[in-house]
């Protein structure tokens, strides 16, 4: 990874990305794991939304208008920001990810990091000259700024006011990108019922509701932007199954504030958890807890050996992401391990 200025660096690596979820490598690493394996790699909820039942002609036609209407008036009122025709429904954030930088010009580009690494490199596939910064104030002259808000993988967060301050003040052919796949349930401030000119903000489906095989995730912009967004991604762009969950779960206002209490008070055991191990947190959100550990490999070994598979990370070797247990039997694994 070549180095830029100071406070910065340049990625022109073509190395492939690490992510969780992925119980194949865990098995490789330890084939001697009891099974089931816990896999808290991830974000995602592990107590996923009920699934609605879904009408057999959803798998056989392809999806009608109607449907998709139906599922932008959704996310529209859950996310708040008014306006169907803000939101652009996508078969998950990351084609969306992947979707922006070829809407623009080649430019500059700043990332807020460390983050989720596919944001540098989808940028930097796109023909940008991308720069990952440790701070807002060292975006510069950059034409598009990318930031994860709660951040991945430690759970800083950036409040609205100061994020449309800081649009505000950038040219008018700016973008500033805001992911918030983590926002759904902490309580803080969206971009989402402020949405101007120059803003797209991401939000995902699939971690909230524990459904990240149904593939759906959202961009909300200005319409005009919006609808060239969407005309990117060509028709059809989600199935008729999303669809069908995606609408009606948005819908259930009473089910996200239940899971979003629920996955608080998860996620403060999981923090007790981890400081009685001698862990250090360094945040996270409501899905997800980051730490430091004296010997955090150490640790990674034993929890692997239990079938217990956890996030680690190349650049920052003392530091381990967990997600949350789902049930009991989860919790009391986990526990022996860390105790």
């Amino acid at each position: 990874m070549d180095q830029g200025g100071p406070g910065h660096r340049v990625s022109r690596g073509r190395a492939p990305i690490a992510h969780g979820g992925d119980l194949d490598a865990a098995r490789l690493l330890f084939p001697g794991a009891p099974e089931p394996w816990i896999d808290l790699s991830t974000g995602i909820n592990p107590v996923p939304y009920p699934l609605p039942p879904i009408e057999a002609s959803a798998f056989r036609r392809l999806p009608p208008a109607g449907a998709l209407s139906r599922l932008r008036e959704a996310a529209s009122v859950a996310y708040g920001c008014g306006d169907p025709a803000c939101l652009v429904p996508a078969p998950g954030t990351q084609i969306l990810i992947e979707a922006l930088p070829r809407l623009r010009p080649p430019g500059r580009v700043a990332v807020i990091a460390p983050t989720y690494e596919e944001h540098e490199a989808a940028w930097r596939r796109g023909g940008h000259h991308v720069a990952a910064v440790p701070r807002l104030e060292e975006a510069g002259d950059a034409d598009v700024v990318v930031l994860v808000n709660p951040n991945n993988p430690d759970g800083r967060t950036w409040p609205a006011a100061r994020l449309l301050a800081f649009a505000g003040a950038r040219p008018r052919d700016s973008l500033l990108v805001v992911d918030e796949a983590f926002a759904d349930l902490v309580p803080g401030d969206s971009l989402a019922p402020h949405l101007r000119g120059g803003i797209v903000v991401l939000r995902s489906f699939g971690k909230t509701y524990g459904l990240a095989g149904i593939r759906l995730g959202f961009a909300l912009a200005e319409p005009d932007l919006a609808a060239r967004i969407a005309a990117s991604l060509g028709p059809w762009a989600v199935s008729g199954p999303a669809l069908a969950v995606g609408t009606a779960a948005l819908a259930d206002h009473a089910w996200r504030l239940e899971a979003g209490a629920a996955r608080g008070r998860d996620a403060a055991r999981l923090d007790r958890l981890i400081e009685r191990a001698g862990g250090s947190l360094v945040g996270g959100t409501t899905l997800f807890r980051t730490a430091d550990f004296p010997d955090a490999a150490g640790l990674f070994r034993r929890l692997g050996e239990a079938g217990i598979y956890v996030r680690r990370f190349e650049a920052a070797p003392a530091r381990l992401r967990f997600g949350l247990p789902a049930d009991k039997g989860e919790w009391c694994r986990l526990a022996r391990i860390l105790k």
